[in-house]
């Protein structure tokens, strides 16, 4: 092992990590905006508690991915100075409009929206959390856009052992970037929504447990005054029974959350489609050790497992011809040896392979569960009475599902960024070229394993606040509260509303 070794170990470990925080940041912001708009546009006062709810939670997962995003920047200096040579010129301009446009936006609506509850307008305060999520958007976008120029370099000429940015236009509209936005994005809906199913489901069990002890404790009553099961069933009389999910304040984001992740799920398998027959042309290395495939094959087939194909298929996705040839790991090791000399240039294979199976198992999973959940909540056409329950089978489910799409992602950029090695730029720098000559071993070592611990104890808060706040649950209900009028009579979004509706500071 060495300094090379450690120093990938770290920025995979850090960029794992970071990318825990990132596409819930992104698809729970947009929730949390979705709820404040049904708020404003409603007036009722659940919308107000649920947006407040997952706004501090939303909060807690931003300020986390901002404090471990900034590591990240510093080990291009640090680890990597040689790769920070060669495409400082190209990735510089990516990465400073989503410094200085993108996360400024972000991060200054984002100070707006937290102390504004009580200053601003309310329509005025809608406008600051869009802000920040159009903000949050773009900068994914930008760095996306920078780590798709890394795939498919283009609007670029190399003079004197740099890359130049020729376009930067080219840079931004490079089509695996095209491919790449939506497919990440949809993907950090789907986890968002997988997050949000797990917040209602649990909080559903809770209040199935809360109907049971009430029921209970409702029959001991009857009991002790004499009047006891028996008697009921001779009278006729109905069971104690809670208002059930009709009424519940978590079926409207469970059912929000459905149809988000749903949606989100066609989009991600559409720009996957895309991003697979990109990869035909533009990194057919990576394509062919996701398959498995050896050799070139013409109408190759598509591999489930070790064993198990679907033939012609994987020619049919690629190319839309079931007959066309794909290329095989070992033939390309062939050409490129040929083209760039000696060396491997096959990824970890394996790696590579089993990254694919556990995103596409996982996430059409998380997907599927979304869908199912739909046909169990679908209201009841022209029947007064109210909507069915949500079984509570499903709600655990919704639980245990919640690491699933996250796992899912995280597979995806395995598959992604491996399966770009040995290079860092396609065609143009190897990894092994882009490490800083300086670094010595047990520098790596010390940093890597203060990055580690320091990453730990960041998960452990995270994990306890994140906890804490979901239990607690929203603010309660006002009492025999009025619903403001959504048009004051005067003053428009300056007028004051009723006080006890009227949101304090998020924290």
């Amino acid at each position: 092992m060495d300094a090379l070794d450690l120093a990938r170990w770290q920025f995979g470990v850090t960029t794992v990590y970071h990318f825990l925080f990132v596409p819930l940041t992104i698809g729970l912001g947009v929730f949390v905006a979705g709820l404040q708009t049904a708020w404003y546009r409603t007036g009722k006062e659940h919308y107000l508690r649920l947006t407040k709810f997952f706004g501090k939670l939303f909060l807690i997962n931003f300020a986390m991915g901002v404090v471990t995003g900034i590591v990240q920047e510093f080990q291009f200096g640090m680890n990597w100075s040689e790769y920070s040579i060669f495409v400082g010129d190209v990735f510089g301009a990516p990465l400073a409009l989503e410094a200085l446009l993108a996360f400024f936006l972000e991060s200054t609506f984002i100070g707006l929206w937290i102390f504004g509850w009580d200053r601003l307008p309310r329509g005025v305060h809608l406008a600051t959390i869009w802000a920040a999520v159009i903000g949050s958007n773009l900068s994914a976008y930008f760095i996306l856009a920078a780590n798709a120029w890394m795939k498919h370099p283009v609007g670029y000429e190399v003079v004197d052992g740099r890359a130049r940015m020729t376009d930067l236009w080219a840079v931004l509209t490079n089509s695996t970037a095209l491919a790449q936005v939506p497919h990440v994005i949809a993907a950090a809906f789907v986890v968002a929504g997988g997050f949000v199913l797990a917040v209602c489901g649990h909080h559903l069990l809770r209040e199935r447990r809360e109907e049971r002890h009430a029921t209970a404790g409702a029959r001991t009553a009857q009991d002790r005054a004499g009047r006891g099961r028996w008697r009921d069933r001779r009278s006729g009389a109905a069971p104690h029974r809670a208002s059930g999910d009709g009424t519940s304040i978590w079926r409207t984001p469970m059912r929000a959350a459905l149809v988000m992740t749903a949606i989100a799920g066609a989009l991600v398998a559409g720009s996957g489609d895309m991003s697979a027959k990109l990869l035909y042309e533009q990194q057919p290395m990576k394509l062919a050790a996701a398959e498995g495939l050896r050799q070139d094959t013409a109408g190759a087939p598509f591999s489930i497992v070790p064993g198990v194909e679907v033939p012609l298929l994987l020619s049919f996705l690629a190319t839309n011809d079931p007959n066309a040839v794909v290329q095989g790991t070992d033939d390309l090791q062939a050409r490129f040896e040929e083209r760039f000399g000696p060396a491997d240039y096959r990824p970890d294979l394996p790696t590579i392979f089993w990254s694919f199976r556990v995103m596409i198992v996982f996430g059409l999973s998380a997907v599927g569960l979304s869908v199912l959940g739909l046909w169990l909540t679908r209201g009841r056409r022209r029947d007064p009475r109210p909507p069915r329950r949500v079984p509570a089978w499903f709600a655990r489910a919704c639980v245990l599902a919640l690491p699933l799409p996250t796992i899912a992602m995280i597979a995806g950029w395995l598959l992604s960024e491996i399966g770009r090695q040995p290079w860092t730029v396609q065609g143009e720098l190897l990894t092994a070229a882009s490490v800083s000559p300086g670094v010595s071993l047990t520098e790596v070592a010390i940093s890597l394993a203060v990055f580690t611990a320091l990453y730990g104890a960041l998960a452990l808060a995270e994990a306890v606040l994140l906890v804490r706040h979901v239990k607690a649950g929203p603010e309660p209900a006002a009492p025999d509260v009025p619903v403001p009028a959504l048009d004051p009579p005067s003053g428009g979004d300056d007028a004051p509303v009723d006080a006890r509706l009227q949101p304090t500071l998020m924290y």
